[in-house]
């Protein structure tokens, strides 16, 4: 009794330095988000000498409201343009990549770990390395300026890294469920659908939550891909909005804007985060 209680003391001032670390690294993490909340629930006046100075403190959500009713680039406009984006850039890539993975992952062919090994290399190519022939091709295609162009170049630039992710984790699932019911006469697809499908939905959800917010996050392709008012995405309305005058920009009305372009990734985080965490690291351990 008394050797499991000094090695309990032993274990416990580690454990106490590590939380402590945990919980500074959490507070850095957090402090910028806290500073971006108090800048947009107070008027301009209360942050000119920091937003951290709470006397006066006079919450008002006005700063909001002018975010949702401007007249010329209102936010639930972009809000909604980013979903129309944002869904499908997610829905898409998944689907395409999911079956690919799966082939890649059960499948024996020719030139396969090469073909994987070529297609996974597109990850490391840069934005600004495409850009010009990307804006270039999409004028050509008449895509400029459509949501439909930015929804397949976020798909297409997806693929890769959704194909490597899904990979790895087909390859710890049991293959000895997919052999019984091939035994019984399910088809190769049937097996994906009805049996691969259902016991990767971990993997899924982690890969959506991803996808999800690095689309709704975007700003380098929108902006070079959409020029319209009416089509912006949420992104590109908070510089826009945030402008006081030509040589001036209202910083709270900008904290505000980023908030409502924040809640929407943050979110979907929260209400899928266990099956997030697990599609994380599910593939990690083996079995």
């Amino acid at each position: 009794m008394s050797g499991w209680s000094l090695a309990r003391l032993r274990v416990r001032p580690r454990t106490i330095a590590i939380h402590a670390v945990a919980w500074g690294v959490g507070f850095l993490w957090l402090l910028p988000f806290l500073g971006v909340l108090m800048t947009s629930i107070r008027p301009v006046g209360e942050i000119l000498h920091g937003w951290w100075v709470v006397d006066p403190f006079n919450p008002t959500a006005k700063n909001f409201v002018t975010t949702w009713t401007d007249p010329e680039t209102p936010m639930w406009r972009g809000i909604r343009n980013s979903f129309i984006v944002a869904i499908p850039s997610t829905a898409i890539p998944i689907f395409i990549a999911s079956f690919a993975a799966y082939g890649f992952a059960r499948f024996r062919f020719p030139i396969r770990d090469y073909l994987f090994l070529t297609i996974v290399l597109f990850m490391a190519v840069p934005q600004q390395m495409v850009a010009v022939p990307i804006f270039l091709r999409m004028i050509q295609l008449g895509l400029w300026d459509n949501w439909l162009g930015v929804i397949l170049l976020h798909s297409s630039w997806a693929i890769p890294w959704i194909l490597l992710f899904m990979r790895n984790f087909f390859q710890t699932l049991p293959a000895e469920v997919e052999e019984a019911a091939r035994v019984d006469g399910a088809s190769d697809l049937r097996i994906f659908l009805k049996i691969v499908l259902p016991m990767a939905l971990p993997a899924l959800a982690a890969v959506a939550v991803l996808q999800f917010m690095w689309v709704w996050n975007d700003f380098f392709f929108a902006t070079v891909l959409l020029f319209s008012p009416d089509k912006m995405v949420a992104t590109q309305l908070v510089p826009l909005l945030s402008e006081a005058g030509p040589y001036q920009r209202d910083q709270a009305v900008l904290a505000a804007a980023s908030m409502s372009v924040m809640i929407v990734p943050v979110a979907i985080f929260a209400l899928l985060q266990r099956y997030y965490i697990r599609g994380m690291i599910g593939w990690t351990i083996k079995g």
